[in-house]
């Protein structure tokens, strides 16, 4: 019976479709170490913690590592993709999730929404009334995404159709934009976006790209918010802008460091609203989620080429390994 194992636990849905094909097994614990050892005899792996490069040194039976999501920066590519093992993903299906996400936490942070609950709650009706004269509306500002993926379509969407915001994007996509949106280049979206959404995948490219000079160049009352990866921002530099005020405002559900330690300065910080790596998970996208990374398993262990093939080059030899699919 083949091997499904998870690094983490996945929803119900996608365990029941699993356990009709082989035996579902979940990490006991998501380090390098235990996913290492315990992953070793997998034939497809659920991917929603960071696997080692070492789990595809010479794999006995893993035919496909399967992202549960759509970032493929947890699963080393090229050692999959020479070790004859697929890589595939689930693409979009929580985009909307995200966007929604985006937008509450850009209203709490317009309206000061930290700042009003805790002065309601600590010093009364007054004080938390004073806020509402600094807040701001959304409608009428630029919003600036990075990054025009299925998730920066769907933050597109919702900004300008539900909340009148005009919209400008630096995105390196090929793909026709929306209509409606303006491309521009990075560093013009940082100058002129009130609101700066970072929606882009972590790459070379992109690593450290918002830094201390970007940073510097965004206006006063300008927002950061990022749910693409904590290394494309330059954390320490925004720590600084936060502190000084030289920007109103980030919140941020990613980080250089994961989880988030518990002395880092940015917990101490009023004007950032701060999430544990969660913009994209509600119950309803956990099942989409799941069920979509439950099929493709499904898919692959029935000898077929996954849907969502990530690593295409691999097929040939793939195909050494596994003959026919078998």
């Amino acid at each position: 019976m083949p091997v499904i194992f998870s690094t983490h636990e996945i929803h119900p849905h996608a365990v029941r479709i699993l356990e009709q094909t082989g035996e579902f097994v979940v990490a006991s614990a998501p380090d390098q170490e235990t996913l290492q050892r315990e992953g070793r005899e997998a034939d497809v792996i659920i991917v929603r913690a960071p696997l080692p490069t070492a789990l595809f040194d010479d794999p006995p039976r893993l035919r496909a590592a399967i992202r549960h999501g759509a970032g493929l920066d947890m699963i080393p590519v090229e050692a999959a993709t020479e070790a004859g093992v697929l890589v595939a993903n689930v693409p979009a299906v929580n985009a909307r999730t995200v966007a929604e996400h985006v937008m509450m936490v850009t209203l709490a942070l317009q309206r000061r929404f930290r700042m009003v609950d805790r002065d309601l709650r600590q010093a009364g009706w007054t004080a938390a009334r004073a806020h509402a004269d600094l807040g701001h509306d959304l409608a009428g500002r630029t919003m600036g995404i990075v990054g025009m993926g299925a998730v920066g379509r769907a933050v597109f969407k919702a900004a300008s159709s539900g909340f009148g915001l005009n919209v400008i994007t630096a995105t390196r996509s090929s793909a026709a934009l929306p209509e409606g949106v303006l491309r521009v280049d990075l560093d013009t979206l940082v100058a002129r976006s009130d609101v700066i959404v970072l929606c882009c995948p972590l790459t070379a490219e992109t690593r450290g790209f918002i830094n201390r000079e970007r940073i510097g160049r965004m206006r006063t009352g300008a927002l950061l918010i990022n749910v693409s990866r904590g290394p494309v921002v330059d954390e320490a530099a925004l720590v600084t802008a936060l502190q000084q005020g030289s920007i109103a405002g980030a919140a941020l559900d990613v980080f250089s460091t994961q989880p988030l330690p518990v002395d880092h300065p940015l917990l101490a910080l009023d004007n950032v609203i701060l999430t544990p790596h969660m913009a994209g998970i509600t119950e309803d996208s956990m099942m989409r989620m799941g069920t979509g990374a439950a099929e493709e398993a499904v898919r692959v262990l029935s000898g077929e080429l996954p849907r969502n093939f990530c690593n295409p080059q691999v097929e040939a030899r793939y195909r050494l390994r596994f003959p026919a699919g078998g």
